[in-house]
């Protein structure tokens, strides 16, 4: 197999598996759904950037000491199906914005594989539909056990949870003024006020002349 430097090589409605997806070379980033292709924006969002940087912050004070750990994006998450975890075998590798996974064996020098426990995944317009259906439909059944979703424009999160069926019951969207719990990591609480600041404007001064 040859590696491939030029995206247009592809064929973007073809099926491929993580083995091929070792052997991308070109500069656009893209994640595989069940072998599909699908392009990831070209670069995030300042308002994106720093609702990321708030997030990790917040986990990362939580984390200190704790047994799980936290990783963001560009980092490979592996997801194979039941039994089928050779490179050719794999047919999804997504790179959530945000992860914590709490078993060390699934961290490996090639990122993660199998379910993170808690992912975390900030809308853009590029992304929503898949943020909000493809990856919404994976992550439940692979078993991520909460799929924290947060929506810069409307300034709120939504924390959807894995019940014992292994489908996910939806949280209430939180905005400003809320604070969202997790129920993986007991006693992690985020106030939304940290993550959704209020944009304060400077009064305008005016100036008499003398």
């Amino acid at each position: 197999m040859k590696q491939i430097s030029d995206i247009n090589q592809l064929d973007l409605n073809g099926l491929y598996s993580y083995a091929d997806y070792l052997l991308w070379q070109f500069k656009e980033r893209v994640e595989l759904i069940k072998g599909k292709i699908f392009k990831m924006s070209p670069a995030p969002t300042e308002q994106h950037q720093k609702i990321s940087i708030k997030m990790i912050k917040s986990l990362l004070f939580f984390l200190e000491g704790h047994p799980c750990s936290l990783y963001h994006a560009p980092f490979d998450v592996r997801l194979p199906a039941k039994n089928h975890s050779e490179e050719k075998e794999i047919l999804t590798v997504v790179q959530p914005d945000i992860v914590v996974i709490c078993d060390q064996s699934k961290i490996d020098e090639k990122g993660c594989l199998g379910a993170p426990d808690i992912v975390f995944e900030i809308l853009s317009k590029s992304s929503l539909q898949k943020d909000l259906h493809e990856k919404y439909e994976l992550y439940e059944s692979a078993g991520v056990k909460e799929y924290w979703i947060a929506d810069p424009s409307a300034f709120t999160i939504q924390v959807n949870i894995l019940n014992e069926e292994g489908k996910y019951i939806p949280g209430r969207l939180l905005t400003r003024g809320d604070i969202a719990r997790s129920c993986v990591l007991e006693g992690l609480e985020i106030d939304l006020n940290d993550i959704f600041p209020l944009i304060v404007e400077e009064p305008v001064m005016e100036y008499k002349r003398l």
